[in-house]
């Protein structure tokens, strides 16, 4: 497979802030993704999430079925990342 350029992965970006309803983007993501890269992609959030909150790792994997090197990864990009996983948890937090 080639590799997509990074015109091509920011017109993927830009073709997601487009979406304007939750019904849009669940019509987008099950045309573009398998339903078992929507599953995985949905319970790396849910370990972000359960990270953030002080969940331990044991139960993180027993609640979302994650391997352990995925959530340390996930809690590494929590920690160590961009800031997109901190960004999004402000942004969804409860007010």
């Amino acid at each position: 497979m080639k590799k997509p350029s990074t015109k091509e992965i920011d017109d993927l970006y830009t073709a997601v802030l487009r979406l304007d309803t939750l019904e849009e983007c669940r019509r987008f993501f099950r045309d573009l993704l398998t339903e078992n890269e929507i599953q995985e992609f949905a319970e790396r959030w849910k370990a972000a999430q359960m990270l953030a909150g002080g969940v331990s790792y044991t139960e993180i994997e027993r609640e979302t079925g994650l391997s352990s090197r995925t959530i340390a990864r996930v809690g590494r990009w929590l920690k160590q990342g961009r800031g997109g996983y901190a960004m999004m948890l402000q942004r969804v937090r409860p007010k």
